[in-house]
């Protein structure tokens, strides 16, 4: 689905996590987050001269990287995805391909963000603290090898 257009911008506190096949029935799984971040794109530009041009440094495009997505939730007892990183734990990595879905104010899809190759490589679990009125949050970090707009190479 393209990206949908308005004037205003869209408010970044309505989206979803979708990744695919990480379930014991092999389902896609939903996932609701408090917190969605590294959705990011680096291409590190590589600096070159020739010893007969000016002394001018020419910058030509470098390796595109692509940053971890960082998720972070209250705690709520679903184990699918700490399933998920106990697979790499045992040797065992599977990679999949997955989405964050920005959601517009009647919960419409409005864009989406896909990754492919991703794999878990950070799960960290709550703080605890028994002077505290805070939510138990957990986090999960994604590795992976490509992101992309709607479906757009990347």
């Amino acid at each position: 689905m393209p990206p949908v257009f308005r004037p205003d911008p869209y408010a970044g506190h309505q989206f979803e996590v979708v990744i695919t096949g990480i379930s014991t029935n092999g389902a896609d799984v939903k996932g609701s987050f408090s917190e969605c971040s590294g959705l990011d794109i680096v291409m590190d530009p590589i600096e070159y001269r020739n010893g007969s041009e000016d002394f001018t440094v020419r910058k030509i495009p470098g390796l595109k990287k692509f940053t971890n997505i960082t998720l972070k939730r209250g705690i709520i007892g679903d184990l699918t995805f700490w399933n998920w990183i106990l697979e790499g734990m045992n040797g065992k990595v599977h990679r999949t391909e997955g989405a964050i879905i920005l959601l517009d104010e009647a919960k419409n899809e409005v864009m989406r963000w896909q990754f492919k190759r991703g794999w878990p490589t950070k799960c960290t679990g709550p703080s605890l603290n028994a002077k505290n009125n805070e939510i138990a949050m957990e986090s999960l970090e994604i590795a992976h090898e490509g992101l992309s707009i709607d479906g757009q190479a990347g």
